[in-house]
């Protein structure tokens, strides 16, 4: 699926999520062991394969969808869910669109789908599913319980990475005050980012999924990745420098995600991504930090002084050596900003170095 496909599946999947008057509809639906048919959204394509049935224009409601299905032929919805357009309908998509399903309700809902771009939804009445189609693709909405167990050991997997991420990252920086670091050492920490953000995206789906009843796995996700996309965004402007490959930070992000799960596990596939060319012993060659992730931990320190800071000393070993007078020389940076800095940044090498060897 496209990008785009992919947000209109992950619109569609929110407006069925429990605590939503569409899934309240859908369950009384199921529970009175009927089917039904529901194009979301309507305009001149959708009314010219719509025949027969009554237009209504009437406030949607749970009650009036569940009376409404009792009856043959598809209901019609605006794309917002707010209104209900059209009852007892029958779908006339055009038959040469092609289609993987076998029943003809699901049939229709899928060549619907694909002509006219707007979600459908179906509630089979044997099988006791509901199943969404978006522009051909088929979901089926499964039970919050059976979702919520899988969210769960997601959510275990993603603190496991997360720690080991917090391993790698504090050794980074170890490295990063020593001026010891390798590509080895970002290629591992590039790594785990992207990992823990996979499982991140992966749990967002649950959430999406879950609605009302994904609130708690929220707030323990946000908890979890908190800063995730600017740690990643930080390792990669800190040794883009050094890689030669002529990447933006945007493209090595967009390498990063390509990767299959396999060449994720290879250190090398993941430091070509931001452009390093890995030949031989190429893995353990140095490279050196520009300073910018160590200097967005000093607190209180703006992004224009962080640039600023970076653009003027050009690493992170002639930022830990500056005394308070050169740290003054840079625009912004007074007497009071010199010391948050220097206190920052003597702070941070200590407990790194603390961190690794005690």
């Amino acid at each position: 699926m496209t990008q785009g496909h992919e947000e209109l599946l992950r619109a569609t999947i929110a407006a069925v999520a429990p605590g939503t008057e569409l899934r309240d509809g859908l369950e009384r639906i199921l529970r009175g062991r009927t089917g039904a048919l529901i194009v979301l959204g309507s305009d001149r394509t959708v009314e010219s394969i719509c025949t027969g049935g009554f237009p209504l224009d009437v406030d949607f409601s749970a009650t009036r969808l569940r009376e409404l299905a009792k009856m043959d032929g598809a209901v019609v919805v605006d794309r917002d869910v707010t209104k209900i357009l059209r009852a007892a309908t029958q779908l006339v998509p055009d038959a040469s669109i092609e289609t993987s399903e076998s029943g003809t309700r699901h049939r229709t809902a899928e060549r619907v789908s694909r002509q006219t771009d707007f979600p459908v939804v179906t509630v089979s009445q044997s099988m006791r599913i509901v199943a969404l189609y978006v522009k051909g693709h088929r979901h089926v909405v499964e039970d919050s319980s059976a979702i919520l167990s899988r969210a769960f050991q997601a959510l275990q997997t993603l603190e496991r990475y997360k720690a080991r991420l917090d391993e790698v990252t504090g050794t980074l920086s170890a490295l990063e005050i020593e001026d010891l670091v390798t590509v080895r050492d970002v290629a591992s920490v590039l790594q785990r980012l992207e990992m823990v953000r996979r499982i991140r995206d992966e749990i967002s789906d649950y959430v999406v999924e879950l609605g009302v009843d994904g609130r708690l796995l929220l707030l323990q996700l946000d908890e979890l990745t908190a800063g995730l996309g600017d740690d990643l965004d930080l390792v990669i402007h800190d040794y883009l420098h050094e890689a030669r490959g002529g990447f933006s930070i945007e493209e090595c992000r967009a390498n990063l995600a390509d990767l299959d799960p396999t060449e994720l596990l290879d250190l090398g596939a993941v430091a070509r991504s931001l452009g390093f060319a890995i030949v031989g012993e190429a893995l353990d060659a140095a490279v050196s930090p520009m300073g910018y992730r160590l200097l967005s931990k000093v607190p209180r320190l703006p992004g224009a002084i962080v640039e600023r800071l970076v653009e003027h000393f050009s690493s992170l070993q002639r930022l830990l050596s500056a005394g308070l007078e050169e740290l003054m020389d840079v625009e912004g940076v007074g007497d009071g900003r010199a010391r948050l800095v220097r206190e920052g940044l003597s702070r941070m090498a200590e407990s790194s170095i603390l961190e690794r060897y005690v």
